[in-house]
């Protein structure tokens, strides 16, 4: 109905809470008109080139008023652009892989997003290129005419050996599988776009996002290296975490069956059980992702997975109590 891979949509749902479907005794989600309209509206606003984690929080009415900025170039955008371009995006380096993307790049209704300096700027042919000069950068943009699975090796290679921190993929074709793996590789991609106006906003939001993770890093190292500032593992977190006890088919089972207590805390908690252990297994993949802050998502994972513990406890009492079968 709304167009877009399933991909897509799960990380929207589980990463951002972009939107919150209902869930059907048998686990499935269950969309309201009003949940798909939101979707319809998300999409729309994402392939303008505004990001997922910026809009996600938005209510309705919310989403309508970007949409109507963005039609109407209202001065509040225009000045976000001029604070933009002050914001550090000429200390980012920037590699292309595509000549004809990188000549778009200079074009007013692009640039004016952007603020780039030019010796910021490295275009190379292909992707080989890109993985064999070895010329660091910031961002790295691909111009793909077209893609297929599986996503080419060298993608991965010049990403690695640019040091490239974020990834954006302009693409003219390309099934939907290919949009969702690249997704859930922490890749941007946008379908090539007639108007230059959706290239620059969505180059802007990218450079934004580096830009303010710059920032962030350049804060004092004596910091970040501090023993205050270190992510101290609690106590009672610190023991070895035990493996799940209850997977997802027996706590949606659990989650439908019928209580006494009217506040229906045991479907809260089998609720609860399945966004910690989702969140837990999201937290270890992150641990391979990105190794600057593994630490953090070590820590992540390890407190997930002790939350998890401590509710499937209060999940075989609720059971006791209420003696709902839990199997």
């Amino acid at each position: 109905m709304v167009g877009m891979p399933v991909a897509t949509l799960r990380i929207w749902e589980q990463r951002y809470q972009a939107v919150h479907p209902a869930t059907a005794a048998s686990g499935h989600r269950l969309y309201s008109p009003a949940d798909v309209q939101r979707v319809l509206m998300l999409r729309q606003l994402t392939e303008q080139g505004h990001a997922i984690g910026t809009l996600a929080a938005l209510d309705a009415a919310q989403l309508h008023e970007v949409a109507q900025q963005a039609r109407l170039g209202s001065p509040g955008s225009m000045a976000a652009t001029g604070r933009r371009a002050a914001s550090g995006h000429q200390r980012l380096r920037v590699l292309v892989v595509g000549s004809a993307l990188a000549a778009r790049l200079h074009r007013p209704r692009v640039a004016r997003h952007l603020a780039l300096a030019g010796r910021l700027l490295s275009v190379v042919g292909s992707l080989d290129e890109a993985a064999q000069a070895g010329t660091q950068a910031d961002l790295l943009l691909w111009h793909a005419p077209e893609l297929r699975l599986p996503l080419p090796t060298d993608l991965a290679a010049a990403r690695e050996a640019s040091g490239a921190r974020r990834v954006g993929v302009v693409y003219r074709f390309a099934g939907t599988p290919v949009i969702g793996e690249l997704a859930e590789a922490g890749m941007a991609s946008l379908r090539e776009p007639a108007d230059d106006e959706v290239l620059g906003a969505w180059l802007g939001q990218l450079m934004d996002q580096l830009a303010l993770a710059t920032a962030t890093a350049a804060e004092p190292a004596a910091r970040s290296a501090s023993p205050e500032h270190a992510f101290a593992m609690p106590a009672q977190v610190a023991a070895q975490v035990p493996p799940r006890r209850y997977d997802d088919a027996i706590l949606t089972s659990f989650a439908g069956l019928s209580p006494t207590l009217a506040c229906e805390c045991p479907r809260h908690v089998a609720e609860l059980l399945m966004q910690l252990s989702s969140f837990e297994a999201y937290s270890a993949g992150c641990l391979h992702r990105d190794s600057a802050d593994a630490q953090l998502h070590a820590y992540l994972h390890q407190v997930a997975g002790a939350s998890r513990a401590l509710f499937e406890s209060a999940l075989e009492r609720l059971a006791l109590h209420e003696g709902l079968p839990l199997r």
